[in-house]
């Protein structure tokens, strides 16, 4: 049973943190793989306030979406401006940056020992410390951001303008939208959720490293969203159920432990690639990357 709610507690944080990416990559057609270093400053941000500086979780929650907002408005302001590849190579530039930042700061971050005892949230007089407690915040947090990106995307303007720059800039361009603008907006929005979600993450952990916010975590978060589906609410959600049950169904497998983890890879590998083949657009998703 604790090892379902763990699962659950997982599911609920990378919802969150899929939902913002998919603001980007399904919304924008901004395909980065940097997103994985905001997940890590709102989580480095929050343990950082709430370990040394004995900020209550609430606020130090949102102090850390509210920073890695301002971070993402000071790397998109010159980066939106980039077309295709580049912004990609842009993005895993600032990937990089953030992860040495983290490794190599140690008296801030610890370094590659990372961050420890950081405590257990309290929010609202409730202390959160079971793991049924940490699967509920997890989960009303995943269906907050679902329901923030849901009145950004179908009931405001911005979401409009998001959807005109992604089939056509040009277009877009010509009829009065700001295209710097909206993505410096989307780009702050995806980044404060990203932020939000690895705070939760740092104090569910207890303990967070750089080792948890590589290049690696960015492309495993860009191809949940991906096989979940592009451009849709329900396409993080299926993406994050697929990826995270998908091994632990390959675990009942009866495979040699010797060569069990490389064999449940490339089945794992194998799966992805037939998706892309036969449904590019992921299994919920209505839009495609070209």
């Amino acid at each position: 049973m604790n090892y379902i709610l763990h699962l659950c507690v997982l599911i609920g944080i990378y919802s969150v943190v899929c939902h913002s990416l998919n603001l980007l990559v399904g919304y924008s057609g901004l395909v980065t793989l940097g997103h994985a270093a905001f997940f890590g400053i709102g989580a480095y941000a929050a343990a950082l306030l709430t370990t040394e500086a004995g900020f209550p979780f609430l606020v130090a929650l949102l102090s850390a979406m509210l920073f890695s907002a301002l971070i993402s408005v000071l790397i998109s302001w010159p980066s939106v401006r980039l077309r295709g590849d580049y912004f990609v190579l842009a993005s895993f530039g600032f990937q990089i940056i953030i992860y040495f930042l983290m490794f190599n700061w140690v008296e801030l971050t610890g370094g590659p020992a990372g961050l420890s005892s950081i405590p257990r949230p309290k929010l609202l007089g409730i202390q959160i410390g079971s793991l049924p407690a940490f699967a509920a915040l997890s989960i009303v947090s995943a269906i907050i951001a679902s329901g923030v990106v849901w009145v950004v995307t179908e009931r405001c303007a911005l979401g409009r303008a998001l959807k005109a720059i992604r089939e056509n800039e040009i277009a877009a361009e010509s009829l009065g939208v700001d295209v710097v603008l909206v993505r410096i907006k989307v780009f702050a929005l995806a980044a404060g959720l990203a932020g939000g979600s690895g705070a939760i993450f740092a104090h569910y952990m207890s303990f967070i490293d750089p080792s948890s916010f590589t290049v690696n975590e960015s492309i495993y978060l860009l191809s949940i969203v991906i096989v979940g589906g592009l451009g849709t609410l329900a396409g993080p959600f299926v993406g994050v159920f697929v990826m995270i049950l998908f091994p632990e169904v390959l675990g009942f497998l009866q495979i040699p432990s010797t060569v069990a983890p490389s064999i449940r890879q490339m089945i794992y590998g194998l799966v992805l690639v037939a998706l892309m083949f036969w449904r590019p657009q992921g299994l919920a998703g209505s839009y495609r990357l070209e």
